[in-house]
């Protein structure tokens, strides 16, 4: 009987790129919805104009670490 291994580690790699690149991608998305609302309407959610405002390199630590 014949085995084969297959190797999971390139593949593997690129899966995990590519979700940090689509959390990055919808993070973003989620900033720029956010900063599109009335001052108004992020006080009804609890936030600032400032939060949403940040750009995604400023994510809260506990966003990062579900980003990655």
């Amino acid at each position: 009987m014949t085995q084969i291994a297959i190797s999971h580690s390139g593949s593997t790699k690129r899966v995990a790129k590519r979700k940090i690149f689509w959390n990055l991608l919808n993070l973003a998305r989620q900033r720029r919805s956010l900063a599109r609302l009335d001052d108004h309407l992020l006080d009804d959610i609890g936030l600032t104009r400032r939060e949403a405002t940040r750009h995604i390199w400023d994510a809260p630590d506990n966003w990062v670490k579900q980003l990655y």
